[in-house]
């Protein structure tokens, strides 16, 4: 969860690593690397970005809500799509979790 986590302290706030934010929320950690994968996924989608990564996650919208106040509102949500897009997207940072280059 090391590169997540990097991307986290680089949005700051008291909640930055996955561990402490999942801890924060009620979820596991894989949960909240799944629900802010989600998120960033729909935050730039004309869509509500809590419901439609509730839908895809299943995880409920106020859970959601909750990460999105954590990380530090829509802005840091916008931030971190940002730096998704530019390191590769989801896929990549998947694989660099999981040690397959």
């Amino acid at each position: 969860m090391g590169i997540l986590d990097g991307l986290l302290n680089q949005l700051g706030g008291d909640n930055a690593d996955l561990a402490n934010l999942a801890a924060k929320v009620g979820l596991s950690p894989e949960h909240v690397q799944t629900a802010i994968g989600a998120l960033a996924k729909f935050h730039p989608m004309d869509v509500d970005t809590a419901e439609g990564a509730a839908a895809e996650t299943g995880l409920p919208v106020d859970k959601l809500q909750e990460i999105i106040g954590h990380i530090g509102g829509e802005g840091a949500l916008g931030r971190y799509a940002s730096m998704l897009t530019e390191g590769g997207g989801l896929g990549s940072i998947a694989s660099n979790f999981l040690g397959k280059e």
